[in-house]
Protein backbone atom coordinates (compact mmCIF):
# COMPACT_ATOMS: atom_id res chain seq x y z
CA UNK A 1 0.00 0.00 0.00
CA UNK A 2 1.43 3.38 -1.04
CA UNK A 3 0.65 6.63 0.76
CA UNK A 4 -1.52 8.92 -1.35
CA UNK A 5 -1.19 12.68 -1.10
CA UNK A 6 -3.45 14.77 1.09
CA UNK A 7 -5.67 17.56 -0.21
CA UNK A 8 -5.73 21.29 0.45
CA UNK A 9 -9.18 22.65 1.29
CA UNK A 10 -9.90 26.36 1.02
CA UNK A 11 -12.78 27.27 3.35
CA UNK A 12 -14.39 30.71 3.13
CA UNK A 13 -17.48 32.35 4.59
CA UNK A 14 -18.75 35.68 5.86
CA UNK A 15 -18.13 36.33 9.56
CA UNK A 16 -20.79 34.58 11.62
CA UNK A 17 -21.55 31.77 9.16
CA UNK A 18 -19.86 29.19 11.40
CA UNK A 19 -16.77 28.40 9.32
CA UNK A 20 -14.25 28.25 12.18
CA UNK A 21 -16.62 26.22 14.39
CA UNK A 22 -17.16 23.67 11.61
CA UNK A 23 -13.43 23.28 10.96
CA UNK A 24 -12.75 22.91 14.69
CA UNK A 25 -15.47 20.27 15.08
CA UNK A 26 -14.18 18.33 12.07
CA UNK A 27 -10.61 18.24 13.41
CA UNK A 28 -11.79 17.40 16.94
CA UNK A 29 -13.52 14.27 15.63
CA UNK A 30 -10.45 13.24 13.64
CA UNK A 31 -8.72 10.53 15.67
CA UNK A 32 -6.40 9.50 12.81
CA UNK A 33 -4.58 12.86 12.90
CA UNK A 34 -4.65 13.00 9.10
CA UNK A 35 -6.23 16.48 9.03
CA UNK A 36 -4.74 19.80 10.12
CA UNK A 37 -5.69 23.46 9.92
CA UNK A 38 -3.13 25.78 8.37
CA UNK A 39 -1.50 28.23 10.80
CA UNK A 40 -0.74 31.59 9.19
CA UNK A 41 2.33 33.77 9.66
CA UNK A 42 1.57 37.29 10.87
CA UNK A 43 3.43 40.43 11.90
CA UNK A 44 0.76 41.56 14.36
CA UNK A 45 1.33 41.22 18.09
CA UNK A 46 -0.09 38.20 19.88
CA UNK A 47 -3.35 38.84 21.72
CA UNK A 48 -4.01 37.56 25.26
CA UNK A 49 -4.33 33.78 25.20
CA UNK A 50 -2.72 33.35 21.77
CA UNK A 51 0.29 31.07 21.48
CA UNK A 52 3.03 31.16 18.87
CA UNK A 53 2.77 28.11 16.62
CA UNK A 54 -0.76 27.31 17.78
CA UNK A 55 -2.84 30.30 16.70
CA UNK A 56 -0.31 32.03 14.42
CA UNK A 57 3.38 32.07 13.68
CA UNK A 58 4.28 35.53 14.99
CA UNK A 59 7.20 37.05 13.10
CA UNK A 60 8.77 40.47 12.60
CA UNK A 61 8.03 42.63 9.55
CA UNK A 62 11.62 42.13 8.38
CA UNK A 63 11.30 38.33 8.62
CA UNK A 64 7.96 38.38 6.83
CA UNK A 65 9.30 40.52 3.96
CA UNK A 66 12.31 38.23 3.60
CA UNK A 67 9.95 35.24 3.34
CA UNK A 68 7.99 37.12 0.67
CA UNK A 69 11.19 37.63 -1.34
CA UNK A 70 11.88 33.91 -1.05
CA UNK A 71 8.40 33.14 -2.44
CA UNK A 72 7.68 31.26 0.78
CA UNK A 73 3.95 32.06 0.84
CA UNK A 74 1.13 30.53 -1.19
CA UNK A 75 -0.77 33.73 -0.46
CA UNK A 76 -0.18 36.84 1.59
CA UNK A 77 -1.96 40.09 2.31
CA UNK A 78 -1.60 43.31 4.25
CA UNK A 79 -4.54 43.99 6.57
CA UNK A 80 -4.63 47.18 8.64
CA UNK A 81 -0.81 47.60 8.48
CA UNK A 82 -0.18 43.96 9.50
CA UNK A 83 0.95 41.18 7.17
CA UNK A 84 -0.56 37.69 6.98
CA UNK A 85 0.68 34.76 4.91
CA UNK A 86 0.26 31.02 4.30
CA UNK A 87 3.43 28.91 4.27
CA UNK A 88 3.99 27.07 0.99
CA UNK A 89 6.63 24.74 2.48
CA UNK A 90 4.48 23.62 5.43
CA UNK A 91 1.44 22.88 3.28
CA UNK A 92 3.53 20.98 0.72
CA UNK A 93 5.08 18.94 3.56
CA UNK A 94 1.72 18.06 5.12
CA UNK A 95 0.12 17.11 1.79
CA UNK A 96 3.11 14.93 0.86
CA UNK A 97 2.55 13.01 4.13
CA UNK A 98 -1.07 12.28 3.15
CA UNK A 99 -2.50 14.89 5.52
CA UNK A 100 -5.50 16.99 4.48
CA UNK A 101 -5.00 20.69 5.24
CA UNK A 102 -7.84 23.16 5.86
CA UNK A 103 -7.19 26.80 5.10
CA UNK A 104 -9.56 29.30 6.74
CA UNK A 105 -9.29 32.25 4.36
CA UNK A 106 -11.31 34.95 2.58
CA UNK A 107 -12.23 34.98 -1.12
CA UNK A 108 -9.31 37.23 -2.06
CA UNK A 109 -6.78 34.87 -0.50
CA UNK A 110 -8.60 31.98 -2.15
CA UNK A 111 -7.88 33.49 -5.58
CA UNK A 112 -4.15 33.51 -4.84
CA UNK A 113 -4.24 29.93 -3.53
CA UNK A 114 -6.09 28.64 -6.60
CA UNK A 115 -3.55 30.36 -8.84
CA UNK A 116 -0.63 28.68 -7.04
CA UNK A 117 -2.35 25.37 -6.30
CA UNK A 118 -5.15 24.83 -8.84
CA UNK A 119 -5.71 21.31 -7.48
CA UNK A 120 -6.95 22.75 -4.15
CA UNK A 121 -10.62 22.15 -3.35
CA UNK A 122 -12.72 25.08 -2.19
CA UNK A 123 -15.74 25.20 0.10
CA UNK A 124 -17.96 28.21 0.78
CA UNK A 125 -20.08 28.26 3.94
CA UNK A 126 -23.38 30.17 3.68
CA UNK A 127 -25.75 31.35 6.43
CA UNK A 128 -29.40 30.36 5.85
CA UNK A 129 -30.48 34.03 5.76
CA UNK A 130 -29.31 37.58 6.41
CA UNK A 131 -31.53 37.68 9.50
CA UNK A 132 -29.90 34.58 10.97
CA UNK A 133 -26.42 35.90 10.20
CA UNK A 134 -27.21 39.16 12.04
CA UNK A 135 -28.64 37.18 14.97
CA UNK A 136 -25.48 35.05 15.26
CA UNK A 137 -23.20 38.08 15.14
CA UNK A 138 -25.25 39.77 17.85
CA UNK A 139 -25.35 36.60 19.98
CA UNK A 140 -21.57 36.50 20.15
CA UNK A 141 -21.64 39.57 22.36
CA UNK A 142 -18.19 40.51 21.06
CA UNK A 143 -18.94 43.39 18.72
CA UNK A 144 -20.67 46.75 18.95
CA UNK A 145 -23.75 47.52 16.86
CA UNK A 146 -21.60 49.55 14.44
CA UNK A 147 -19.15 46.67 13.95
CA UNK A 148 -22.02 44.24 13.36
CA UNK A 149 -23.50 46.57 10.74
CA UNK A 150 -20.11 46.74 8.99
CA UNK A 151 -19.79 42.95 9.06
CA UNK A 152 -23.28 42.61 7.58
CA UNK A 153 -22.40 45.08 4.81
CA UNK A 154 -19.21 43.13 4.05
CA UNK A 155 -21.13 39.84 4.02
CA UNK A 156 -23.02 40.71 0.81
CA UNK A 157 -19.79 41.33 -1.06
CA UNK A 158 -18.20 38.16 0.29
CA UNK A 159 -21.21 35.97 -0.49
CA UNK A 160 -21.29 37.26 -4.08
CA UNK A 161 -18.13 35.17 -4.73
CA UNK A 162 -19.84 31.86 -3.88
CA UNK A 163 -19.78 30.81 -7.55
CA UNK A 164 -15.96 30.68 -7.53
CA UNK A 165 -16.01 27.67 -5.17
CA UNK A 166 -16.29 23.93 -5.79
CA UNK A 167 -18.72 23.25 -2.94
CA UNK A 168 -21.45 25.22 -1.16
CA UNK A 169 -22.66 24.34 2.32
CA UNK A 170 -25.59 26.09 3.99
CA UNK A 171 -25.01 26.13 7.74
CA UNK A 172 -28.63 26.08 8.87
CA UNK A 173 -28.22 22.99 11.04
CA UNK A 174 -24.66 22.62 12.40
CA UNK A 175 -24.65 18.81 12.47
CA UNK A 176 -25.90 18.60 8.88
CA UNK A 177 -23.31 21.15 7.72
CA UNK A 178 -20.56 19.18 9.50
CA UNK A 179 -21.80 16.00 7.83
CA UNK A 180 -21.62 17.77 4.46
CA UNK A 181 -17.95 18.68 4.99
CA UNK A 182 -17.18 15.10 6.01
CA UNK A 183 -18.87 13.88 2.83
CA UNK A 184 -16.70 16.19 0.70
CA UNK A 185 -13.52 14.95 2.37
CA UNK A 186 -14.59 11.32 2.04
CA UNK A 187 -15.46 11.72 -1.64
CA UNK A 188 -12.11 13.38 -2.38
CA UNK A 189 -10.23 10.59 -0.60
CA UNK A 190 -11.84 7.83 -2.65
CA UNK A 191 -11.25 9.41 -6.06
CA UNK A 192 -9.67 7.03 -8.53
CA UNK A 193 -6.18 8.57 -8.58
CA UNK A 194 -5.82 8.55 -4.78
CA UNK A 195 -7.22 5.05 -4.40
CA UNK A 196 -4.98 3.80 -7.23
CA UNK A 197 -1.96 5.22 -5.41
CA UNK A 198 -3.04 3.86 -2.02
CA UNK A 199 -3.88 0.36 -3.31
CA UNK A 200 -1.25 0.14 -6.04
CA UNK A 201 0.07 -3.30 -5.02
CA UNK A 202 -3.41 -4.76 -4.56
CA UNK A 203 -4.52 -3.47 -7.95
CA UNK A 204 -1.47 -4.97 -9.62
CA UNK A 205 -2.36 -8.36 -8.15
CA UNK A 206 -6.03 -8.01 -9.11
CA UNK A 207 -5.30 -7.29 -12.77
CA UNK A 208 -2.40 -9.72 -13.13
CA UNK A 209 -2.96 -12.35 -15.81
Amino acid sequence: MTMSQGSLYIVSAPSGAGKSSLISALLKENSAQDMKVSISHTTRAARPGEENGTHYHFVSVETFKNLMKENAFLEHAEVFTNYYGTSRLWIDEMISKGIDVFLDIDWQGAIQIRKNMPEAKSIFILPPSREELARRLDARGQDSKDVIEKRMAQACGEISHYNEYDYLIVNDNFDVALSDIKAIVRAERIKQDKQACKYNDMLDRLVAQ
